[in-house]
């Protein structure tokens, strides 16, 4: 028997008196409320008195709250308390979601250890290596004197020969903190070395940095919408890379075609566009987790047939059309409303194609003039340091309604017309060498398709060949030059859709 069995006074440690009367009242009546108040004192309170499911309540309401600015917070309290089950999920909160923790305090207050546990996971969800790189300079400059001895064995951990020729170049070895630590420059070596080999060898070098991440996180979907069909419509449809199948989700607010659609902080966007009747200023955010479209701030011009893209957290409405003229771009951080940065007008007053590519640049490709009355072959690239617009070299055809999507650090543009042909040829820039080059042509003419990148691939949808609008949807595998059409197509043909 223990000894406090017999005893007329126990003192319990560690417990104030409200918390154990609230608990106590619990044993009673099976009811207690967990609060953010309150749940960092009823867990180890609760463990302490080996009440397992108010412990088990604490824990599913912390799990509940896990938020990028949170998250590595949580984990370490599950840490302290053996929650191993809180302990995992906040951890692999933290992985699927660190270009966002990444900003916060808690990642820049972290120890080393946590740190390079953090960065060097196979399973952290990043779209490049951009944002590891950018995460290791923040966390050195956060306490630069005390940190800096640290850059080596952090940059251990960054798979530079992952990234991008360009970005090798112009961004790592121009920082500062790589030119003054050797070990780094070697690690910059290893990887432009990497680069300097065909494809077929890269896989000689195994190292873990040439070994690309595995994220485990919310299934690949791709998600197509509204669009013209042959009327502006609601449909929102979504295609699930694992199942391999289309679903119906949450209709748009209004119907909506020739928006810009964005994928930005976790929401997909949808700006302006035409409602049948009317260009719209419009915006709607879509969360894929709650399945719930919402409106945020207006832009301050309507505009339809737009260009938007995502530069610097910055979401970027270019060109366009609003029933008389050509808005000017602007930059818009959905956060602080409409009214945004005015970006220097494009040269050209048209309709564009525009898409981010790699080294912050924004790309206007092809699309209309009003002016001359012609579709365009060139391109301008926008350099948000000067806020300039500057040509860089034309397409070898004209294309309007181009399909424009960014692969392995190279622009695409797919299909696309130029007056009534409605072309399915499909060419690439390299922004490294300024050049154009020719690739295989899609199986299909398409012109107004949506066109994004996974997983190695370039998917094109919908669209319409001049005579009809269509469900089809195809991707190209830059390794095999081979564009393949899916088997499954979507419910609704569609062209001008996001």
């Amino acid at each position: 028997d223990m000894s406090e069995s017999k005893a007329k006074k126990i003192e319990i440690k560690d417990v104030d008196g409200q918390t154990l009367r609230k608990l106590i009242d619990y044993i009673y009546t099976a009811e207690i409320e967990v609060t953010e108040e309150n749940v960092q004192v009823f867990l180890p309170a609760a463990s302490l008195l080996q009440l397992m499911d108010v412990r088990k309540n604490c824990c599913d309401f912390l799990q509940s709250q896990l938020h990028p600015t949170n998250c590595l917070g949580i984990r370490a309290f599950a840490d302290v308390h053996a929650c191993t089950e809180l302990l995992q999920q906040a951890n692999a909160y933290a992985e699927q979601h660190f270009p966002e923790v990444m900003l916060g305090e808690e990642f820049l207050s972290l120890s080393l250890d946590q740190v390079c546990s953090l960065i060097s996971s196979d399973k952290l969800t990043v779209s490049s290596e951009e944002k590891v790189f950018e995460a290791v300079i923040s966390w050195i400059n956060y306490e630069k004197e005390s940190r800096l001895e640290h850059m080596a064995k952090l940059m251990e951990h960054v798979r530079l020969p992952l990234l991008p020729r360009d970005y090798l170049v112009q961004v790592i070895e121009e920082e500062a903190l790589i030119k003054n630590n050797n070990t780094c420059k070697d690690f910059l070596i290893e990887a432009m070395k990497y680069h300097l080999l065909p494809l077929d060898q890269r896989q000689l070098i195994k190292n873990p940095r040439t070994k690309p991440r595995t994220p485990v996180s919310l299934p690949k979907v791709m998600i197509v919408v509204g669009g013209q069909a042959p009327k502006a419509i609601r449909s929102v449809e979504c295609y699930d890379f694992e199942e391999e199948r289309w679903d119906q989700v949450a209709e748009l607010p209004s119907r909506r075609c020739r928006a810009g659609v964005v994928f930005m902080a976790g929401n997909v966007y949808a700006v302006g566009g035409f409602n049948g009747s009317l260009r719209v200023r419009t915006v709607d955010v879509y969360d894929g987790v709650k399945d719930q479209w919402t409106s945020i701030a207006s832009m301050q011009e309507r505009r339809s047939t737009l260009g938007a893209a995502v530069l610097n957290d910055l979401l970027y409405a270019v060109g366009g059309f609003d029933g008389s003229t050509v808005p000017p771009s602007a930059g818009i951080c959905p956060q602080l409303g409409p009214s945004g940065v005015v970006v220097t007008s494009i040269s050209h007053s048209c309709n564009v194609d525009v898409n981010v590519c790699l080294l912050g640049k924004l790309y206007a490709v092809g699309g209309y003039d009003g002016a001359s009355r012609q579709c365009l072959s060139t391109v301008e690239q926008y350099n948000p340091a000067t806020n300039e617009w500057t040509y860089v070299a034309d397409m070898s055809t004209r294309r309007s309604g181009a399909g424009v999507g960014v692969l392995s650090g190279l622009l695409y543009a797919t299909g696309g017309h130029d007056g009534p042909l409605v072309r399915k040829s499909v060419e690439v820039y390299d922004p490294g060498t300024n050049t154009w080059k020719q690739v295989a042509d899609m199986n299909m003419c398409r012109r107004n398709a949506g066109v994004c990148a996974v997983n190695g691939l370039l998917y094109v949808v919908g669209g319409d060949d001049g005579s009809c609008n269509l469900a089809s949807v195809e991707y190209y595998n830059p390794i095999t030059d081979k564009w393949t059409l899916l088997p499954t197509s979507m419910s609704t043909g569609r062209s001008y859709a996001g």
